[in-house]
């Protein structure tokens, strides 16, 4: 099976978020699928299949632990992959959950175009801002599709230093899949900053993350008054994208280095 991987939302080596993109030539069972994820050890890995009609494909997403309905950087590393080895310039992936996902290239940089979904207030408890590092928030909301908390805070500084203890954060709550922390940036260039915390459902923190902008995109548009933005993920290896609302979708732009081609062996 050919099997590649790719650094995603950045277009520097050893930046971004690295991904693995799987190519199966036979249908695998998940729990395949799941062992595969395991071994490349990555936040995520794709499993691409094609379909009937040219430029239409399957995909779906496992982490080491489960399955992922959706995710943004495994999506553009196994569209990079398709749009480098092949003349075709859109394509439509089909999620597990019957997503059509329109991918576009526009110069250097590939477009996908992701659904919206809407957030409500939360409150989480003290021991959860404890375990992430967190003395205050300025507010607090849930996806109940994705399962996320999103916390925002004021200083951008403060979230690039935040340094959680991953065992108390599960501890703190469960029923989730993960806990965003994002804040408002005057840095040139960009109109928030993030980070994305998933032990529950992952890896202790997913380098940069491309499926929480499907409400983090339209929460921002909200507060700054903007269809338009520029997001900065603050992790370790950072990594960007340029968001914006459109109708009922959100678009992400950006771009991704393939760093690694092979084949899989031993596969059952």
């Amino acid at each position: 099976m050919k099997c590649y991987t790719v650094d995603s939302f950045t277009n520097e080596p050893f930046t971004g978020n690295p991904a693995g993109v799987c190519f199966p030539e036979h249908a695998l069972s998940d729990e395949s699928k799941l062992n595969i994820a395991k071994e490349f050890g990555l936040s995520e890995t794709a499993f691409v299949m094609p379909l009937d009609k040219p430029g239409v494909y399957a995909i779906r997403y496992f982490s080491p632990k489960k399955e992922i309905p959706l995710c943004g950087h495994a999506t553009l590393a196994s569209a990079k992959v398709l749009f480098s080895d092949s003349d075709i310039d859109t394509i439509h992936f089909i999620t597990g959950e019957q997503l059509d996902l329109f991918i576009s290239k526009r110069g250097n940089e590939i477009v996908m175009e992701f659904p919206v979904y809407e957030t409500e207030p939360a409150t989480v408890p003290d021991t959860l801002l404890h375990a992430l590092g967190l003395k205050k928030i300025i507010n607090c909301e849930y996806s109940p599709k994705n399962k996320i908390i999103l916390l925002q805070i004021e200083d951008p500084s403060a979230l690039a230093g935040l340094r959680p203890d991953f065992k108390a954060l599960v501890a703190s709550y469960s029923g989730i899949n993960g806990v965003l922390v994002t804040a408002a940036t005057t840095d040139k260039g960009y109109d928030y900053h993030y980070r994305y915390f998933w032990p529950w459902a992952g890896t202790d923190e997913d380098p940069v993350t491309g499926g929480v902008q499907t409400f983090l995109a339209k929460y921002w548009s909200r507060l700054l008054n903007k269809s338009s933005m520029r997001a900065f993920q603050s992790s370790e290896r950072t990594g960007y994208m340029s968001v914006e609302l459109k109708d009922d979708k959100v678009l992400l732009f950006s771009e991704a280095v393939i760093m690694l081609k092979g084949e899989l062996n031993n596969i059952v």
